[in-house]
């Protein structure tokens, strides 16, 4: 099965009459409903405004002199994290520079405050609602190409199968020489290209993906239902398959946060991003699955590299990957500051894990890299991070539950505009989900993923759905089994 997308409409003149209009009002009223504002307070635009005219005291680390770049998706400009790579014997030594937010944000400021309510940054298909305001998010504070920030910089050092040998953070200097997006440097690695970071980069998140697999981690290829906004006004909904590029990137963030997770865990404090490891019943559960779906799993063979071996395009697979996100679920924060929590760890990493590397899209993060800081310096991590870290779990966990139903609600939306004047219409679709009296199903030639009242059906059959409702302006998309 392809990986479907759909371009909408491709300027709203030529789309059915209300259509667009509706599909904006319906994202500005989920925004609405779930309390997610493009405007900040006054007082926190104010301090966002000034620190950025006037750039806080800078480090004294100058390490301008290192060609860093900045691997993002395409069109980004809060860039949190750039990469620098070099050899070093057998193994690597990457320096990952973060953007270093606490630098302009106060701790107990008015946009201190107002980034706690926040909590991340919420991507909508027509604008993104930022933790920050642009003037930081997007300029100031963001490791831009060609221009001197402060950063948080890892030092890490990688022997020749790519474990982790040394680690330290400090702050610094660094000037970004290049921003790049994935699919580019995925065509770039695809067409043979000499490019020297690229080859580094392949090496090390290659070395690290065989590492998660020895240590029985599992990364989800789910291919990821997005929908935005395309240059020429109108929208696009498709199913984007992650590049091998975004996967080496990712090993890299995985890395360092792993790191960051062990400096806390030594230190006594800090904040960890744990989820329970399946249970051999949830484990077994998924086991009968694959069998029934005719999926071959080795006896021997771990769950994570099960479902590494999936192919995406197959819809008996993808029903499989849908449903190996059973396998992980409780994901959440635990601070700490003195004991060491027994749940220590995260289990899709297989490791004692802490989100330390996008502090201008989450907020988590700013205050694990104030921890780590202080932990690498030798000194004792400041009482006003320690005394933010018992709230840092309630408010993350309310901020993921407004992200993702935004993201649902506005996938609905344009799921309905997909089939807007298509009522009554039949489509082949296959079942990637199951409950007692609901189905999860993909159409087979469309983007759509959508909940129906039906029977109990295998994983994977093939079903044919009509529609019997298609509201773009409610967000409300009925089908059921023809």
């Amino acid at each position: 099965m392809p990986h479907p997308r759909v371009t909408l409409f491709p300027t709203e003149a030529e789309a059915p009459e209300g259509v667009v209009a509706a599909l904006r009002a319906r994202f500005e009223s989920v925004r609405e409903e779930l309390g997610l504002s493009l405007e900040y307070p006054p007082d926190a635009r104010a301090e966002a405004d000034a620190v950025a005219a006037r750039p806080p005291a800078l480090p004294t680390d100058d390490q301008t002199g290192l060609p860093f770049f900045t691997l993002d998706p395409v069109g980004s400009m809060d860039l949190d994290q750039a990469i620098h790579l070099e050899r070093d014997g057998q193994g690597h030594r990457l320096r990952y520079a973060i953007a270093d937010v606490p630098a302009f944000v106060v701790l107990d400021g008015a946009l201190d405050r107002e980034t706690r309510e926040r909590g991340q940054t919420v991507y909508c298909p027509d604008v993104r609602v930022p933790l920050h305001p642009a003037v930081l998010s997007e300029n100031a504070a963001s490791l831009l190409p060609g221009v001197v920030r402060p950063a948080f910089v890892w030092d890490l050092r990688l022997d020749g199968t790519g474990e982790l040998t040394s680690a330290r953070v400090g702050r610094a200097l660094v000037r970004s020489v290049e921003r790049l997006d994935y699919v580019a440097v995925q065509a770039l690695v695809d067409a043979g290209g000499d490019d020297e970071r690229f080859a580094m980069l392949r090496e090390v998140g290659e070395r690290r993906i065989a590492l998660e697999r020895v240590r029985g981690g599992a990364s989800l290829p789910m291919p990821e239902q997005q929908v935005r906004q395309g240059e020429d006004g109108g929208f696009v909904l498709e199913f984007r398959p992650p590049v091998a590029a975004e996967e080496w990137n990712a090993q890299i963030s995985l890395l360092t946060g792993m790191a960051a997770a062990t400096m806390m865990i030594e230190a006594g404090v800090g904040v960890l991003r744990t989820m329970p490891a399946p249970t051999e019943h949830v484990i077994a559960r998924f086991r009968r699955a694959a069998r029934a779906m005719h999926a071959t799993w080795p006896d021997g063979q771990s769950y994570g590299d099960f479902v590494r071996s999936l192919d995406r395009t197959d819809p008996r697979h993808l029903a499989l990957i849908h449903e190996a996100t059973t396998l992980f679920r409780g994901a959440g924060y635990t601070a700490f500051d003195g004991d060491v929590p027994d749940e220590r760890e995260h289990g899709a990493v297989a490791a004692p894990y802490a989100h330390v590397t996008a502090p201008l899209r989450r907020l988590v993060d700013r205050f694990g890299l104030l921890a780590c800081e202080a932990v690498s310096r030798g000194v004792e991590v400041p009482d006003r991070v320690r005394a933010a870290l018992p709230d840092l779990p309630d408010l993350m966990r309310a901020s993921d539950q407004r992200a993702r139903a935004a993201e649902r609600a506005c996938a609905d939306a344009t799921e309905a505009a997909v089939l807007h004047g298509r009522v009554g219409e039949v489509f082949d679709a296959v079942v990637v989900d199951r409950a007692e009296s609901t189905l999860e199903v993909q159409l087979v030639d469309l983007p759509v993923l959508t909940r129906l009242a039906g029977p109990r059906s295998e994983l994977g059959a093939s079903v044919r759905v009509r529609v019997v409702r298609a509201d773009v302006a409610t967000g409300t998309l009925e089908l059921a089994l023809d």
